[in-house]
């Protein structure tokens, strides 16, 4: 069974928001750093956002004051709130757990959630 399940994906309009969860497994989430990736099309695969076991985060710089990561420990589910969507944003997203510090991702991936910003 899968253990990272990323969801939520959808065509949105500039700027509008966009929220997209992953489920984790608890034996997971407790003791790893969960990050959300993203692959436009022809583009390599680039990390844009993680937050560890401990609540710290960091971000890319092309993300960075529009997107929040954010976990709930609860529902052992890692969101991903877009805000201000652009087409440029447009790209199938993903979450992994991430090696720390090569933030490079340590399962395989899954289907990814198609985020399209146009109008």
């Amino acid at each position: 069974q899968a253990q990272l399940v990323e969801s939520g994906g959808g065509l949105v309009q500039p700027g509008g928001p966009l929220r997209l969860p992953c489920v984790v497994s608890r034996s997971i989430s407790r003791f790893n750093t969960i990050g959300w990736y993203r692959q436009a099309p022809g583009k390599q695969r680039d990390l844009v956002a993680t937050i560890s076991s401990g609540g710290s985060t960091i971000y890319a710089d092309s993300v960075k004051g529009r997107f929040t990561i954010s976990r709930d420990n609860v529902e052992n589910t890692v969101f991903l709130q877009m805000n201000s969507l652009q087409p440029a944003d447009t790209a199938v997203y993903y979450c992994n757990a991430v090696k720390i510090p090569d933030r490079t991702p340590l399962f395989r991936w899954g289907q990814g959630t198609q985020v399209t910003v146009s109008s």
